[in-house]
């Protein structure tokens, strides 16, 4: 496996990737792994959405070519594809936050409906796009709080405003590729990951910041949902199967299509599960005792139980998971103390990625 993970990102050395999102926690990992393989990377978002983020720490303003827009603006986004003239897009942008989707659905909508019809029209006037992934997320499925994985062709229909704009993305997609792709040889993915978790991501409302920000305080870690089961992954496992799907329909359009993305069937975990794994890991190296406490707030609607059924990847590509959602936790801490301690969190980040790789 390691062989296969070198091999694929040996392809991307001097390819021209345009990411929407790249100021985002997965869009910074993304961006660490296309510079390591050697990519010419150019990205488009917003101003980083956290303080502090991953994407000012790794200093990836000045490593790739990073311009500051909003995809909701067709016109600037046009443009700035046009100048990058990129082989490869991955759509990472969006509001991705359920609650925040509740507070604000029409910027919600607008952002994840509109925003992805403007990144295809901007590829469908491009020229020189070859392979997309659009990035969604294991919530477009209609929810019936089954204990079986989501598959594929299951009803596209996620409950709240964040979840259901995914869906709708991925129906304008299945729009542009009918009406636009498909004859020009562009081949376009939509990848439906589970809850990806890593060292860097400062976000509100999820629960490995969490836990993060109350140790930081040295508080005890409040849970809201401890029960809520979720498909907890490493986002290298995410990011290196975007790219897979990227390279394999490159040389293949067939290939492209709609793929899940998520853990082994036991690495789909109760939130509290997750937390107490977070607390043993961080209490063993640091020899101190941190807790948590169930907080229900009564919040907003989410889904209970979620799972995915990862069946087709595995099939068409061979791909699975490396990484335990155990051996996750672990490099998470090992990263958040580097930070806290002021260290290389850029090294850390380029080791993970070689051990994730190499292994």
């Amino acid at each position: 496996m390691g062989m296969k993970n070198k091999r694929l990102l040996e392809n991307f050395y001097n390819r021209h990737v345009f990411i929407t999102g790249h100021t985002g926690f997965k869009g910074s990992w993304m961006c660490q792994v296309l510079l390591q393989a050697g990519a010419k990377v150019t990205g488009y978002a917003l101003e980083p959405p956290t303080e502090p983020s991953l994407f000012v720490l790794c200093g990836l303003d000045k490593k790739i070519n990073s311009i500051m827009g909003d995809i909701r603006d067709l016109k600037h986004l046009k443009e700035a594809m046009e100048k990058a003239r990129p082989d490869i897009v991955i759509h990472m942008a969006a509001q991705p936050i359920v609650r925040d989707s509740y507070n604000d659905p029409v910027y919600t909508f607008e952002t994840n409906v509109m925003g992805t019809v403007n990144v295809l029209e901007a590829i469908r006037h491009c020229g020189t796009v070859r392979s997309v992934v659009n990035v969604t997320t294991d919530k477009v499925y209609r929810n019936n709080e089954w204990c079986w994985g989501y598959r594929e062709d299951d009803v596209l229909d996620g409950h709240d405003p964040y979840s259901n704009s995914k869906s709708c993305s991925e129906l304008v997609a299945g729009s542009y590729i009918r009406s636009f792709f498909r004859e020009r040889d562009i081949a376009v993915s939509d990848c439906r990951a589970g809850n990806v978790i890593g060292g860097g991501d400062f976000a509100k409302d999820r629960i490995i910041p969490d836990c993060i920000r109350a140790v930081e305080k040295g508080e005890t870690i409040v849970v809201r949902n401890p029960n809520s089961v979720r498909p907890y992954q490493h986002v290298l496992e995410a990011v290196m199967a975007y790219l897979m799907v990227i390279e394999k329909q490159w040389n293949n359009t067939s290939l492209a299509g709609s793929y899940n993305i998520g853990p082994k069937a036991e690495d789909c975990r109760k939130t509290e599960e997750i937390v107490t794994l977070f607390c043993n890991e961080w209490n063993r190296v640091s020899g101190k005792n941190v807790f948590w406490e169930n907080v229900g707030d009564k919040g907003p609607y989410e889904a209970n139980f979620l799972k995915l059924d990862c069946s087709k990847i595995q099939s068409v590509f061979g791909w699975k998971p490396r990484w335990g959602v155990e051996t996750a936790v672990e490099k998470i801490v090992e990263w958040t103390r580097e930070y806290f301690a002021k260290e290389d969190v850029v090294g850390c980040m380029e080791k993970q990625i070689e051990e994730y790789i190499s292994g």
